[in-house]
């Protein structure tokens, strides 16, 4: 009896220990994993493959957004391999904001920063044994400056990289009416059709439209329509928002072009290679 009664408290720990495994499981209404990154594409890679699709002149020496950074870690490396001027990752969920701070930090403090001049200076543009883009570009700021101090700081680099919380679809904008030259919006059109509809969508399409400046160029990847499927339940403002969407994501090349105004597109799909199945999506990159 004293077996039987201990065998049943067992059980019912293990399914209490099933119920808070449950209970702990992650709900991402817009999107907002935690360490998205890693899961998607695996630590077994150098980069994020879809950098291969971006060219360095759409980045190097301007200012750049990144709608939806989620941990920063696209933010960071683009600042990192493209020498941005400046580069703002903004992200609807506080908690992956402050990740992408200590994702920062942790470059920060691996970079290594040396006297600026002579053979030092070349010296400090290598990390790691690889040309290093934004240690070049501090060290040439710094050089040319003649009111920089004669070491480089930590605080460089958080002058190029900043991240903030923010709303993109109903209530952020920048300060003081800033534009930028480059925006990007990675694997995020989904999650703002689901929760915000059509509206929410051609909201995103708009403002985008609007912030940036004349020449510049907007990267999208959209999901495709199965991946809208699979996350259509996340909640019930998803369910309903997905039974009433009209525009489909082979839709939006269209409407970018002849409704909001784009004078131009080129796929750079071709360009992403070597990358899980997660991120064979179409990468689109229109110009303003």
């Amino acid at each position: 009896m004293e077996h039987q009664r201990a065998r049943i408290g067992g059980e019912q720990q293990d399914t209490s220990a099933t119920t808070q495994k449950k209970k702990r499981k992650e709900v991402a209404l817009y999107g907002n994993y935690r360490n998205y990154y890693g899961y998607r594409i695996g630590q077994d890679l150098e980069e994020d493959p879809r950098l291969k699709a971006m060219k360095k002149e759409w980045f190097e020496g301007k200012d750049c957004l990144d709608i939806g950074c989620n941990s920063g870690v696209i933010t960071i490396a683009i600042a990192q391999k493209f020498s941005c001027r400046s580069i703002l990752g903004i992200d609807i969920d506080g908690a992956r904001v402050n990740d992408a701070y200590w994702t920062l930090r942790r470059k920060v403090k691996s970079m290594r920063t040396v006297p600026a001049g002579g053979d030092k200076l070349a010296e400090s543009n290598t990390v790691n044994c690889l040309t290093d883009p934004v240690a070049e570009s501090l060290n040439k700021r710094a050089k040319n400056d003649c009111t920089a101090p004669h070491h480089l700081q930590e605080g460089d680099f958080f002058d190029i990289v900043s991240f903030k919380k923010g709303d993109f679809i109903q209530n952020w904008h920048p300060r003081d009416n800033t534009s930028y030259d480059t925006i990007i919006c990675l694997s995020v059109s989904k999650w703002v059709h689901l929760n915000w509809g059509d509206d929410g969508l051609i909201t995103l399409f708009s403002k985008v439209w609007r912030l940036l400046s004349p020449g510049g160029v907007f990267i999208l990847e959209p999901q495709p329509w199965k991946s809208y499927y699979d996350n259509r339940l996340v909640s019930e403002t998803t369910r309903i928002n997905y039974q009433n969407i009209k525009i489909r994501p082979e839709d939006f090349q269209d409407i970018l072009l002849d409704k909001i105004g784009f004078r131009m597109v080129e796929d750079i799909t071709s360009s992403v290679s070597g990358c899980k199945t997660g991120f064979k999506r179409p990468i689109l990159a229109f110009w303003k």
